[in-house]
C-alpha cells in the first residue's frame, strides 16, 4: 500500500508543478461555462422576453391595420417603431433599414385592406343566402413582411404564423358581421350581433414533471452540465501527455524497477486526475449555484437526488480518465497524444449534445451520440437537474461510462503487456 501511497505522491508532485496546466484546467472552464450560459441566456431572453425591434408602417387604419398593430404591439413581444429617427416611414426607408439590419422585421399593411376583405366576406354571405355553391372569384389583400436576411429560419416561421393567426381572427368578425347584416335585411325580426367569446379552448403549458410541475428549465441547468463535462474531458491532454513525459525521460523505467504491477501505476495516476476532475465539477456546480445569479443568470438547481448526482459526476470522471489513460499508452508522442486527444474530444462534444440539441441531428447523428461518452454523461445531469430523475433514472448512462473507463484501462494494460513481449 505504500507503494501505491508514494506513486500517488509521486503524480501530484507532478501535475503540481504544472502551473499553466493546472490554471487551463480550472479557470478555462469557468469562463466557459459563465460566456456560454451568458450567451445561451441572452438568446433564450430574446426569443421569450425581449423586445425584436420591428417597423410597421400602415396604410390602412380600418379594422385589420388596427388588430394587426395591436396584436404586433402587446407587451413582450416587439417593439413596434412607425417612424425612424422621427422622420414619417416610407415603404423604401422601411426596406433599406431592415436589409442594413438595424431592425429585424418590417410590415407593410396595404391600403384599404380591410374595405376588400368586407367586399370578399359579403359576396360569399350573399351567394349563401342565393344558393350559390361556388362563390365569384375574390382578391385576396398582400401584407409584405421584409425580413432581415440574416433572421433564422425559425423565428420567420413563428412570426409568419402569429401574423396568419391575426388575419383569421379579423376575418372571422368580418364573417359574423356580415351574416348579421344580411339576415336582418331580409328578416323581419332584427337579430342582435352576436360576439363569440375569444379562447373558449384553452391550452395549458407546462413542462412534464412528477414533482414540481411550475419548475422551468433554464440555460444554466443545460450549460453547465453540458460544459462542465467538455471540462473534465479535456484533462485527457493532461493525463496522456504526463504519461508520455514519463515514458520519454525515462522516469517509468525506473518506476518498473518497483516491485509493484503495472496496475498499481495507472490507478495512482487514475486517483489524481479524479480529484482534479472532482475539483472541477464542484467548481462549475458551485459556480451556477452562486456567482450566476451575482450576474444576471438563472441559478443553477441540483434536482432531487443528490447521490444520483455524485454517482453521475463520478462515472464520468472515471470515463474521461479511462480514455486519457488510453491515449496515453497506445500514443507515440506527446505531440500526438495531445492533437488526438483535443481533436476526439471536440467531435465527440459536437456528437453528444454539447453544442447541438441530440434532437434537432439527423436520424444518423443521433445514433452516432448514443456511443459518445459526453452525450452518456450529459443524458445523466439532464435526468437529474432537468426530469428530476433518481439513482433509477441514471443507471443506465453511468454503467456505460463505467464500462467505458472499464475497457479502457484494461486495453491500456493489455497494450502494456503485449508491447513487452513484443520487445
Amino acid at each position: 500500500m505504500n507503494k501505491f501511497g508514494f506513486l500517488v505522491y509521486k503524480d501530484f508532485l507532478l501535475l503540481a508543478r504544472d502551473k499553466a496546466g493546472l490554471a487551463m484546467m480550472f479557470l478555462m472552464p469557468l469562463l466557459l461555462v459563465v460566456i456560454m450560459t451568458h450567451l445561451q441566456n441572452s438568446a433564450f431572453l430574446a426569443v421569450h422576453e425581449s423586445h425584436i425591434p420591428l417597423l410597421l408602417l400602415n396604410h390602412d387604419p380600418d379594422s385589420l391595420g388596427m388588430a394587426i398593430e395591436k396584436q404586433i404591439g402587446q407587451p413582450g413581444v416587439f417593439e413596434v417603431h412607425k417612424t425612424i429617427h422621427g422622420e414619417p416611414l416610407t415603404e423604401e426607408m422601411l426596406v433599406k433599414a431592415v436589409s442594413r439590419g438595424d431592425y429585424m422585421v418590417g410590415i407593410v399593411v396595404p391600403e384599404q385592406a380591410t374595405m376588400q376583405i368586407r367586399k370578399n366576406v359579403k359576396r360569399y354571405v350573399m351567394g349563401a343566402f342565393h344558393g350559390q355553391a361556388a362563390p365569384s372569384p375574390t382578391d385576396s389583400v398582400q401584407i409584405t413582411i421584409y425580413l432581415d436576411p440574416v433572421i433564422k429560419s425559425s423565428f420567420r416561421t413563428t412570426l409568419m404564423s402569429a401574423l396568419r393567426e391575426y388575419a383569421v381572427r379579423t376575418e372571422s368578425d368580418f364573417i359574423f358581421n356580415e351574416i348579421i347584416a344580411e339576415v336582418n335585411r331580409i328578416s323581419p325580426v332584427p337579430v342582435a350581433a352576436v360576439r363569440p367569446a375569444r379562447h373558449q379552448v384553452i391550452f395549458k403549458e407546462q413542462y412534464a414533471s412528477l414533482k414540481e410541475p411550475d419548475k422551468i428549465p433554464n440555460a444554466a441547468q443545460h450549460n453547465v452540465p453540458a460544459w462542465s463535462l467538455f471540462a473534465v474531458f479535456f484533462i485527457t491532454i493532461s493525463l496522456s501527455g504526463n504519461i508520455i513525459r514519463e515514458r520519454e525521460d525515462g522516469s517509468y523505467t525506473r518506476l518498473r524497477l518497483m516491485p509493484c504491477p503495472y496496475a498499481f501505476y495507472l490507478f495512482a495516476k487514475a486517483a489524481v486526475y479524479f480529484c482534479v476532475c472532482t475539483l472541477q465539477f464542484a467548481a462549475l456546480m458551485l459556480l451556477g449555484v452562486y456567482v450566476f445569479p451575482l450576474l444576471g443568470l438563472p441559478a443553477l438547481d441540483f434536482g432531487i437526488d443528490y447521490f444520483a448526482l455524485a454517482f453521475t459526476c463520478i462515472s464520468s470522471a472515471l470515463a474521461a480518465i479511462g480514455y486519457g489513460v488510453l491515449i496515453g499508452k497506445v500514443a507515440g508522442t506527446h505531440q500526438q497524444a495531445a492533437i488526438f486527444a483535443s481533436i476526439s474530444v471536440v467531435i465527440m462534444a459536437a456528437v453528444g449534445g454539447v453544442w447541438i440539441p441530440v434532437f434537432v441531428m439527423s436520424p444518423l447523428m443521433q445514433l452516432l451520440s448514443r456511443i459518445s461518452p459526453l452525450n452518456w454523461g450529459l443524458e445523466g445531469f439532464y435526468d437529474v437537474f432537468v426530469r428530476e430523475g433518481t439513482l433509477a433514472a441514471v443507471l443506465p448512462e453511468c454503467a456505460a461510462s463505467l464500462l467505458f473507463f472499464a475497457g479502457c484501462t484494461a486495453t491500456a494494460i493489455w497494450y502494456n503487456k503485449r508491447k513487452r513481449i513484443t520487445l
